[in-house]
């Protein structure tokens, strides 16, 4: 089974090594077919504390790395301005 992998945007990065990344996902309601967007924060893995909020990540999934640690951070996609 390949691993799943996310693009989203760094919106915490105040823990050691791990920071917060935001997904967001566009769908049509059900009855009434407007756009809903629904936002899904993932923590990652940043082994060297190099990302920053605002910067735009790929995310892999991984082995559970702690309690609420299941992705890591594989690159960067575009930084903050």
């Amino acid at each position: 089974m390949p691993t799943k992998e996310k693009i989203g945007v760094v919106v915490s990065n105040q823990m050691n090594k791990t920071v917060v990344v935001a997904i967001q996902k566009q769908s049509a309601h059900g009855k009434y077919k407007k756009t809903i967007t629904t936002t899904k924060k993932h923590k990652a893995h940043d082994e060297h504390n190099q990302y920053t909020i605002g910067d735009i990540v790929k995310i892999q999934e991984t082995r559970p790395l702690s309690k609420t640690k299941r992705w890591k951070v594989i690159n960067l996609v575009a930084e903050s301005k």
